[in-house]
């Protein structure tokens, strides 16, 4: 079965079985460009919440399929590759914040986005990369732990440094991969191209960025600009994505390091095979969260919301 094969068989069991496809901006083209949707994490998860289908297929990793079960729990969620996990995500246990929370009892606990849902269950508030400066700024009590990416930490600690923000170690082992040896020969290779990162980048890396920001927010920034050429700091699925999008200008990757594995382990054939199972019954791609644990950590999304996330 040929590409364009494949990908008119997705529209159509997509109807059939009444189906959304949400894709991550990291994923491949050929997926993205059978998404009903795509976009960053969060983003998915609050506009599924709003589709009319009810069964959704995440083309990403589990805790985002866990979200968007957060955030609809009426609609059957699934994913369309079971061994795409999150390193970060999964990196903090429960129980290890349990304990951190009885050390540090005084301290909001401040989750990424980027957690699992049971993690999501004791913490106060959740952040988005795009959100965290604002929320953590926003926060009534000055004491803070920030778990689990503490390169995006150490970016909100410098942004907002009235707050007292503890950190643990823990993060994305992809974009803290690059050093800043490998930033500044990026610089020297293309020096009249802007160097957008991600802030889940090791602060020296951050430090030598002309823009620091969300996956989003590099692909906005980068369509917006008046300059024409770009060092893109995220997974380099992105600076392909953005030399289709923006034809005219000039995209290099950061690093060969920055590319991610769960994410690339989703294919076109896992979106069909999928598809094709939706109406089988029961599918060990379907998210199942207990009533108790989407209301619990549903808390720490409604928190944000309120805060302006």
């Amino acid at each position: 079965m040929t590409i364009n094969e494949l990908s008119a068989s997705i529209s159509q069991l997509k109807h059939s079985t009444d189906t959304a496809v949400l894709a991550h901006s990291y994923q491949s083209r050929p997926i993205l460009e059978s998404a009903d949707i795509t976009g960053d994490s969060y983003a998915l998860a609050k506009r599924a919440a709003e589709l009319p289908q009810q069964n959704v297929l995440m083309c990403g990793v589990r805790f985002m399929a866990e979200t968007v079960k957060i955030l609809a729990p009426k609609k059957r969620v699934f994913l369309a590759n079971t061994l795409a996990g999150c390193p970060m995500a999964e990196q903090v246990e429960p129980e290890m914040l349990a304990h951190l929370k009885k050390t540090e009892p005084d301290r909001t606990i401040v989750a990424y986005i980027n957690t699992t849902a049971e993690l999501k269950r004791q913490c106060d508030v959740c952040v988005t990369s795009s959100s965290a400066v604002k929320i953590v700024r926003s926060l009534p009590n000055d004491k803070l732990l920030f778990l689990p990416d503490c390169n995006l930490g150490d970016y909100v600690k410098k942004q907002v440094p009235s707050k007292d923000i503890k950190l643990i170690q823990g993060g994305c082992p992809v974009h803290a991969a690059v050093s800043v040896k490998e930033a500044l020969a990026a610089k020297e290779a293309h020096p009249n191209a802007k160097l957008l990162v991600h802030p889940e980048c090791l602060p020296g890396v951050v430090a030598l960025a002309d823009y620091v920001g969300s996956t989003k927010g590099i692909s906005d920034y980068a369509a917006a600009s008046a300059d024409r050429e770009f060092i893109i700091g995220t997974e380099i699925s992105i600076a392909e994505h953005l030399s289709y999008d923006c034809p005219d200008k000039t995209f290099h990757v950061l690093s060969k390091k920055i590319l991610c594995p769960n994410m690339k382990l989703t294919t076109l054939p896992d979106l069909y095979r999928a598809l094709s199972e939706i109406d089988g019954g029961i599918s060990d791609r379907e998210i199942t969260l207990t009533d108790t644990i989407i209301s619990e950590a549903r808390r720490c999304i409604d928190a944000m919301l309120a805060y302006g996330g």
